[in-house]
């Protein structure tokens, strides 16, 4: 049984309390009218349905966890899972065949050895599917009538109410904590892994990449990251910056501050649109139109070396990626600006410009810094637009027109193929990774840093 037909019915039931408690609260008044409820009866309804929904729901989904487990135990301990193979591919072949004919997704089975395993998996969900419904409905009634022995005039239903969906954002808002926390303990475990292969400052500080899969030994010479780091910080932090920056700067100037409101309603959704259009994209666009145009102007200037894959036009394709970024952080931090400073700036005789350049752009620092710090973390977690227009050399050079890497590539490419988790190469996209995480990390750490400083500035 789906967990979504358990939470319907917790909604059901609940549904059922919240009417049931309401109309008990209603009755209340009714017996006294001239004693007042400590809270309205709506309230007293959400308190018995808060707990009738929150423990069903609880118990839908790790029923849904338990119960596809239950099910296979009880068929594999059925005589007719006895020749079944051991372990392997055919194995789960003939256990899938079996559970989709039991549960109505298949008509017939391809392998006559799953035959034997329809009846008995039907029984099992049906057995599963009764007990999960009669311990939904059981758990239903516990916290329904213990909720709803509590209603009396004075219980005041508000405040636990209150108390139960505070607990609920609570939880809601740690998932968020959790979740980089597990991220953050699976990078250092792998990158532990690795750096017990591979010596940290090798791969730190080595000015060489070119890890080999299909070797048997860990020479770490091969796995300097130096080249990965430059080419990450070239492409995403430089070029696409110097793109990206003063053109996400001027137009949320623009839109902000001279723009009229009709050109502004268009232009504002149009340059947004930026921010929608998917990566891939990007890449076929840079790829195919940016990288040539890049290619055939150095050459025409003299550079006959020139690439048509290049660090420079994929970091000017993903700088116009994340215009959007830069632009709409700029603008709501410039309008968010009291308009008082921006009269009395006028009022004392300066131009607009000059308000824009020392009273609104400073003002506004801390939204654009933000902004901008989003939009490096955003390029330097890029990958298509450097897979299809930068190329895969790791190179260690200041020249733009050559083909560069990142460290995205490069964790993409170490981590797809057939390599094993017990590889140092493999391994080193952990490491990588892990890297990438604390360079992004200490971005935000930066970025809240100067927030704080100007935000000081000017309270």
């Amino acid at each position: 049984m789906s967990p979504a037909i358990l939470l319907l019915l917790a909604l059901g039931l609940g549904l059922a309390g919240w009417l049931a408690a309401r109309a008990r609260a209603w009755s209340f008044r009714r017996a006294a009218p001239e004693k007042r409820l400590a809270s309205l009866p709506n309230y007293h309804g959400w308190y018995v349905a808060l707990w009738i929904v929150i423990p069903t729901g609880l118990f839908a989904v790790l029923w849904g966890i338990i119960a596809p487990q239950l099910v296979t135990q009880a068929v594999l301990a059925s005589p007719g899972a006895e020749n079944l193979p051991t372990f392997g591919l055919q194995r789960e072949t003939i256990l899938a065949e079996a559970y989709a004919v039991a549960s109505g997704a298949a008509q017939a089975v391809f392998r006559p050895e799953a035959n034997a395993l329809v009846e008995p998996y039907r029984e099992a969900l049906t057995r599963t599917n009764a007990i999960g419904i009669a311990v939904t409905v059981v758990v239903a009634f516990l916290g329904g009538a213990w909720s709803f022995l509590r209603l009396k005039p004075d219980f005041k239903a508000r405040t636990r109410v209150e108390r139960i969906v505070m607990s609920v954002l609570l939880l809601a808002s740690l998932v968020a904590i959790f979740t980089t926390l597990g991220i953050f303990a699976s990078l250092v475990f792998e990158t532990v892994r690795f750096f017990g292969m591979i010596n940290p400052l090798d791969f730190l500080f080595g000015t060489h990449w070119g890890p080999d899969p299909m070797s048997s030994t860990a020479d770490s010479s091969r796995y300097g990251a130096i080249p990965l780091f430059w080419g990450t910080i070239y492409i995403g932090a430089t070029i696409a910056m110097i793109v990206a920056i003063p053109l996400g700067l001027m137009s949320a100037i623009y839109l902000t501050q001279y723009a009229s409101p009709t050109w502004r309603k268009w232009l504002k959704p149009t340059l947004e649109i930026l921010a929608g259009v998917p990566t891939v994209v990007y890449g076929y666009f840079a790829a195919l139109t940016v990288a040539p145009v890049v290619r055939d102007t150095a050459q025409a200037v003299g550079i006959s070396n020139a690439s048509s894959e290049s660090a420079l036009a994929a970091g000017l394709v993903m700088g116009v990626m994340i215009i959007p970024f830069v632009s709409s952080m700029a603008d709501d931090s410039i309008a968010a600006v009291p308009s008082s400073m921006r009269d009395g700036s006028l009022a004392m005789g300066a131009t607009t410009s000059e308000t824009i350049q020392r009273v609104l752009v400073p003002a506004a620092l801390p939204g654009i810094v933000a902004g901008v710090m989003l939009a490096i973390s955003r390029a330097i977690g890029e990958t298509m637009i450097v897979v299809m227009a930068a190329g895969a050399a790791a190179n260690l050079s200041a020249n733009p027109l050559e083909a560069m890497t990142t460290v995205t590539f490069q964790i993409v490419a170490m981590l797809t193929g057939e390599g094993s988790f017990d590889h140092p190469a493999t391994l080193s996209a952990f490491a990588l990774g892990f890297v990438l995480f604390l360079v992004t990390l200490g971005l935000n750490f930066v970025a809240l840093r100067v927030v704080k400083k100007f935000r000081e500035a000017y309270e």
